[in-house]
């Protein structure tokens, strides 16, 4: 089958399980995650969706999420566009409930009083999680991610260019080249500003344009010219978290203006009012403000580093995988853009990428730990080359969490191999990411060091290769108890309720967790995939 025809065929087994196409509202996608605004979400099929091929997962948010992974996503959408307009054009037909569509359900256990507590207690459990991601705080992260994880594209492929410039500047290789490379590779960070205001109005309910305006002030070469609080201000000052503040602001003053400005007069007033207040408060305030707070978040993450390289290594890359799972990870997203805005790349990526090494290490191990489970080992196998690329969804949802122990053992590994980045850091061989988003192996062309890119590539690459070792170590000896390594090395699949009834996590829908770069998150996991064709949610 031709790559678009098959592609097409995942989208048209897709659109009946979501309801058809009266149902779809909106469709959007993200690096891994197709995005769909659903009128009546009781029309969804969850599990014959789960239980498709190219579906790794779905994830319940503001928007119905179907995880198909990086590359696919963005080949399938497309066809599920066309298939969606194809059907709206045609005469309606009744939205498939649940249970409706191609593809079968996955085989399951006989029912029984036991199963049926188990099934209820999941539930609750989703529920409670649901409502754990619901707090304001979290909201906020959700809408951070929002704003930076759209933007990744254009960081990869700047940061790319960058790397393979530095190469090619090194080397003296085609002189008459690298200033064209240099000018794409800087254009778009040097107006980051812009997009990260367009995104936050967007986000926050304002007009984009307006913000995106508010935002190029701080961007813009005159402000030279201006003096703030004693001291002359200079372009890009404050970066991006100024440019976040500006365009939050000018959403305020916005939809302030539309409740007071006569209808007559909107169309001229309230732009002009939204630019001229926000944009006074951004050059006399924010950019100030904006400004010492990022030179701290640069100056400390350089300080902690220096001085506590391997223990802070060790303590970041150990709970990273947590704090995706709880979805604080996003906070780290700005500081991450802010990093590579002053430093030309973050020190952190390399550190937390770790935990996605300790994550493949500890898959590897319950690879060999379970020799008799032909199921388990099929999701091991196929969910390893997506995470040597940094992409550790199918891992830790198919096989770590659902297991309970591996996924410790994981962040063990993960700390391991940070504390060993960690440690070249203190000793002043700096390893940074000129771009967020890939991890694994997927992050060595985004590299850069302060000891030429061989000596930031080995430190990398040593990191990886203990992460590995250390989260196969220590899973393959600690990562199973009796009870469970007996239960599951079994030749027969198990019944869905036996990784419940161990007391982890069942196999149902899995809370919302936002993509990023955290997203792909900062080691490339996304959180929130549940765990789609393994039995037990394995």
């Amino acid at each position: 089958m031709a790559p678009e025809d098959k592609n097409r065929a995942t989208a048209a087994a897709i659109l009946p399980l979501v309801g058809g196409a009266a149902n779809v509202a909106s469709i959007a996608h993200c690096m891994t995650r197709l995005r769909l605004g659903l009128h009546d979400r009781s029309l969804v099929d969850d599990e014959a969706l789960k239980a498709l091929p190219a579906v790794m997962g779905v994830v319940e948010d503001d928007t119905y999420q179907i995880v198909l992974g990086p590359g696919t996503v963005a080949r399938v959408t497309p066809q599920f566009e066309q298939l969606v307009e194809e059907g709206r054009a045609t005469a309606p037909e009744p939205a498939a409930g649940p249970g409706a569509g191609p593809a079968p359900a996955p085989d399951s256990a006989p029912a029984s009083a036991s199963a049926e507590e188990l099934a209820a207690q999941g539930a609750a459990i989703k529920a409670r999680r649901k409502a754990k991601n619901a707090t304001p705080f979290k909201l906020f992260l959700r809408r951070i991610a929002n704003i930076f994880v759209p933007l990744i594209p254009a960081l990869i492929g700047c940061g790319i260019i960058a790397g393979l410039n530095g190469l090619l500047v090194n080397l003296g290789w085609l002189p008459g080249v690298t200033p064209a490379l240099a000018a794409m590779a800087s254009g778009f960070m040097a107006l980051i500003a812009v997009f990260v205001g367009h995104n936050t109005a967007k986000e926050f309910g304002g007009t984009p344009i307006l913000g995106g305006a508010v935002a190029a002030i701080i961007v813009f070469p005159g402000v030279a010219n201006i003096d703030a609080f004693g001291q002359t201000l200079s372009p890009g000052q404050g970066g991006v978290l100024g440019a976040l503040g500006a365009a939050v602001l000018a959403v305020y003053v916005e939809k302030w203006c539309r409740r007071w400005v006569p209808e007559a007069l909107d169309v001229l007033v309230t732009p002009t009012l939204t630019v001229l207040i926000s944009g006074l408060v951004t050059i006399f305030g924010l950019m100030y403000v904006a400004g010492e707070v990022s030179s701290a978040i640069g100056t400390f993450a350089d300080w902690l580093l220096s001085n506590g390289g391997a223990g802070a290594g060790f303590v970041l890359g150990g709970l990273f995988l947590p704090l995706v799972m709880l979805g604080l990870h996003q906070a780290l997203i700005p500081i991450h853009t802010t990093l590579i805005e002053q430093q030309g790349y973050t020190v952190l990526l390399p550190i937390l990428a770790m935990a996605g090494a300790g994550q493949v290490g500890a898959a590897v191990a319950v690879y060999f730990r379970l020799p008799r489970n032909e199921s388990i080992r099929r999701t091991v196998k196929s969910a390893l080359p997506a995470g040597l690329l940094g992409v550790g969804e199918p891992l830790i949802y198919g096989v770590s969490l659902p297991l309970g122990r591996p996924f410790v053992t994981a962040c063990v590994g993960g700390a391991f191999g940070a504390g060993f980045v960690g440690l070249f850091n203190q000793l002043g061989d700096t390893v940074g990411s000129t771009a967020i988003g890939p991890s694994g192996w997927a992050l060595f062309p985004l590299l850069d060091g302060n000891h030429g890119l061989g000596s930031t590539i080995a430190i990398y690459a040593g990191g990886l290769l203990i992460g590995y070792v250390a989260g196969f170590v220590a899973t393959y000896f600690f990562g199973f108890g009796k009870d469970l390594l007996a239960e599951f090395n079994v030749s027969q699949e198990p019944a869905p309720s036996t990784v419940a009834a161990h007391g982890n996590t069942p196999a149902a829908t899995a809370p919302a967790g936002p993509d990023g770069p955290a997203g792909p998150d900062s080691d490339g996991t996304d959180p929130g995939a549940s765990p789609a064709k393994t039995p037990a949610g394995v």
